[in-house]
């Protein structure tokens, strides 16, 4: 086997005997140095259900690697738990987490001279980060998702992690008791595994399989189904493959493979993350995708999976009719995917669904429907304009919610005066809740705003009231809301200008968001702003908001 040419190896340098010392240091014989070394980047850690099970993972793994003449090197990174610093100052991080876990690899695989990568993933920024940092390496690389969580069961109902935020809610409204809420929390997370719906971590999971970047099933296989274990073989010796063929990250991704992943997401009705971390992603490759290719592929997909949050059904539900190839290999026949993009099984796409056992549409299975009888003519994602977003915001609209909303402003400078707000009645049916200067500066990070999202629909008012922000939302968030407002409130956009009662009106269909004022009457108020100061002086979250880019630019943080 030949090394990969772009990784200079030093250990093989004659000249840098301190680094083969080093290396027999760690038990590595003379006839290791000879093979390829594979560099095991695992995102695993004890304090997350996502996560805790990847290092075990990355052991299995590695034995495997090293079984076919390749020496596996594990090393580890960060991570940060959606479902625990949601609705907390901790949520901040997770967001720059993404842009840490990049650099983190780079600079391990970069260092360290190893020539390929396996990178093992868990929770929603763990997927992009690792992404990134392939694109940036540019040397044999594959990624691998630790799966999908079992749903949890309460009172014979299938429970999920947003089971437990809609749970306060419906608590604060006096929907449950006190005991039913406690036994929710207790229920909804039965064991290891990314969230369950179609919420980030599936949506970038699937949709990175589709890019051709992870191999066949890897996305939909539970974190806990046997299956799951034994792909440690298909792994390492994919790893091989890619080495042998020396078929690197650039040499896969391009403009098509993008709209493959994209077009996964909106036929499976995933996160509006998705748009972020695809906009980062094709920056780190050098290709050109704007939020227009977004909406013209949102455009041509129809919505043909009934998924959480919008719908019923769970990442455990897909696998159980056949996957994310066998809803790849519908898509591909029906026209909406390009076959000829290449994989890392050193195949097309085509190639790898060849012989993938068809969807069933006769068994009664509601999962995923056929394009005829599809939820929604086209993709949930949907890109705005208007005068509150003059570069762009981002909507889920799974069609649940109605396309035109109308209401007078309820306006919260942050996520925690929006939830004192909500809690405390502040907001009824028709109103629209602003809640800004959370944008990727503002915030600083970008936080997700599942948690005031959860109580409104916990409340009962998931039908009657709106919510935008130039913040971001879990991909468990459901009803009618707009995200990603850009220019973000911080840097003095519209969003900053928005006054209580201001009449502000959402068109899914014209994909518009307007404040109903005049220009002259925004550039008033506009002279009237002062920026506020940053709310960190210091540390990862000044340094994130002194670099990052906006929303609409994928918060790059390596771009000015």
């Amino acid at each position: 086997m030949q090394l990969n040419k772009y990784s200079k190896r030093v250990t093989q340098d004659p000249t840098q005997p301190a680094a083969q010392a080093m290396l027999y240091g760690v038990g590595l014989s003379e006839e290791d140095l000879k093979n390829p070394q594979i560099g095991i980047a695992s995102t695993g850690y004890d304090g997350n259900p996502c996560n805790m099970h990847l290092n075990k993972l990355a052991s299995q793994i590695k034995e495997e690697v090293n079984k076919l003449n390749q020496v596996g090197l594990i090393f580890n990174t960060i991570g940060v738990s959606d479902g625990i610093s949601m609705g907390t100052s901790g949520m901040n991080y997770s967001l720059p987490s993404r842009d840490i876990i990049a650099d983190s690899m780079e600079v391990v695989m970069n260092a360290q001279s190893y020539d390929g990568m396996i990178a093992i993933v868990g929770c929603d920024k763990n997927m992009p980060g690792s992404i990134i940092a392939m694109l940036r390496l540019n040397r044999p690389s594959l990624m691998v998702y630790g799966g999908t969580i079992a749903s949890g069961r309460y009172k014979g109902q299938k429970l999920n992690i947003v089971s437990a935020f809609e749970a306060l809610g419906q608590k604060l409204s006096g929907a449950i008791s006190e005991e039913d809420y406690k036994e929710i929390i207790k229920n909804a997370i039965p064991g290891a595994g990314a969230c369950g719906g179609m919420y980030t971590a599936n949506t970038m999971a699937s949709s990175i399989e589709a890019m051709g970047f992870a191999l066949p099933y890897n996305s939909s296989i539970p974190a806990e189904n046997p299956f799951k274990e034994l792909e440690s073989e298909r792994i390492a010796a994919a790893i091989k493959n890619l080495l042998e063929l020396d078929l690197k990250p650039l040499d896969i991704i391009t403009k098509k493979s993008l709209e493959n992943a994209v077009t996964l997401v909106n036929a499976l009705g995933g996160s509006t993350n998705a748009v972020l971390h695809y906009l980062a992603i094709a920056y780190a490759a050098g290709i050109e995708f704007t939020l227009e290719d977004f909406q013209r592929v949102s455009d041509r997909t129809p919505l043909i999976a009934d998924l959480k949050p919008s719908g019923e059904y769970l990442m455990e539900d897909v696998h159980g009719v056949g996957g994310t190839p066998a809803v790849m290999k519908y898509l591909l026949e029906k026209g909406y995917l390009y076959g000829d993009c290449m994989t890392v099984t050193g195949k097309t796409l085509a190639e790898n669904l060849a012989n993938v056992k068809p969807l069933s549409f006769e068994e009664d299975q509601q999962v995923i429907h056929p394009t005829e009888k599809a939820l929604k003519a086209s993709g949930n994602i949907q890109i705005l304009y208007g005068n509150l977003a003059t570069e762009g915001a981002v909507a889920k609209i799974s069609g649940n919610e109605g396309n035109l909303f109308k209401g007078k402003a309820v306006v919260f400078d942050g996520e925690d005066q929006a939830n004192a707000g909500i809690g405390a009645g502040k907001v009824s049916k028709g109103d629209i809740v602003v809640i800004r200067y959370v944008g990727p500066k503002g915030g600083p990070g970008m936080p997700e705003m599942l948690k005031p999202t959860s109580m409104i629909m916990g409340a009962g008012l998931g039908k009657s009231v709106a919510l935008i922000t130039d913040g971001r939302f879990s991909g468990g968030t459901h009803g009618f809301v707009v995200g990603h407002i850009t220019p973000e409130a911080q840097n003095g956009g519209a969003i900053a200008l928005i006054y209580n009662d201001d009449i502000i009106e959402i068109d899914a269909l014209k994909r518009t968001i307007n404040v109903l004022i005049s220009d002259e009457e925004l550039e008033r108020r506009k002279a009237l702003w002062t920026a506020p100061e940053l709310k960190h002086k210091k540390g990862i979250l000044y340094k994130y908001a002194k670099t990052v880019a906006s929303a609409s630019e994928g918060c790059v943080t390596d771009k000015y």
